[in-house]
């Protein structure tokens, strides 16, 4: 069935409605493009690029338009809305999913052999874990997105959280010493905390039944548990409230 041509007066990405948005209230103020960029300190050339969807806006473009139009935040709160949607859009199938059902869950429970969990991981030591499989770019946005995951850990109430770690996954060394020296004194802080607990597993255990690979376990006050398993190519989402074998990577 040949595909539907898209409607060109519906914004079809975030970054579009803040063009339509912007080219509205320019109208609605009886403004032209030259005359709304010499009271911004813009060109013409870029108002009309960003109105057409063609570039995003910077944060001080944002809130140069609230001052202009008044609008008490809204166009920043729509470049807040921009990144996020960014930072979403990289990331695989199903992600955002399982990003969803961990900032609801009471306690999780994290076994990891390979490298320091995402949860827990620096932004240093996130980025070169990221960066030897994505763009820099890419690697720096889904950075932006461990590190906001990250938020409920300081939440009130937290959930409470077991991590275990292979020995392996401690002395692995990623990055410089300083990106190390900064990940396990991060660990250090994060073990203090009361809701947190990390336990290691030493190499000197030999063979045990946490080898064939990596697990968290995300339970509910009212709503049964869900599992992530990881493997060689990613990891799956088993989720009653979800679409159960779905792949992602972490």
């Amino acid at each position: 069935m040949p595909r539907r041509p898209r409607d060109p007066d519906v914004p079809s990405s975030p970054v579009e409605y803040f063009g339509v948005e912007l080219r509205a209230y320019r109208e609605a103020a009886g403004l032209s493009r030259p005359q709304l960029a010499e009271r911004l300190g813009y060109t013409p050339q870029w108002i009309g690029q960003v109105e057409s969807g063609k570039y995003g806006p910077s944060d001080d473009f944002a809130k140069d338009c609230d001052t202009c139009f008044t609008t008490n935040g809204t166009f920043y709160r729509l470049w807040e809305w921009i990144q996020r949607f960014g930072r979403l859009s990289v990331l695989p199938p199903g992600f955002p999913d399982f990003i969803e059902r961990e900032k609801e869950a009471e306690v999780i429970h994290i076994f990891e052999t390979m490298v320091i969990t995402g949860l827990f991981q620096t932004p240093e030591y996130a980025y070169e874990v990221l960066k030897s499989e994505q763009a820099s770019d890419t690697a720096k946005q889904l950075v932006a997105t461990r590190v906001e995951r990250q938020e409920i850990l300081v939440r009130e109430p937290p959930p409470h959280i077991v991590a275990i770690f292979d020995e392996g996954a401690i002395r692995r060394p990623i990055g410089g010493p300083e990106t190390m020296k900064g990940q396990i004194q991060h660990l250090i802080d994060l073990s203090a905390l009361h809701h947190i607990m990390i336990q290691i597993v030493p190499a000197a255990k030999g063979a045990y039944v946490g080898l064939p690979g990596a697990f968290t376990i995300l339970s509910f006050r009212d709503a049964p548990e869900a599992v992530q398993v990881e493997g060689h190519v990613g990891a799956q989402l088993i989720d009653p409230f979800s679409s159960a074998g779905e792949f992602v990577v972490l």
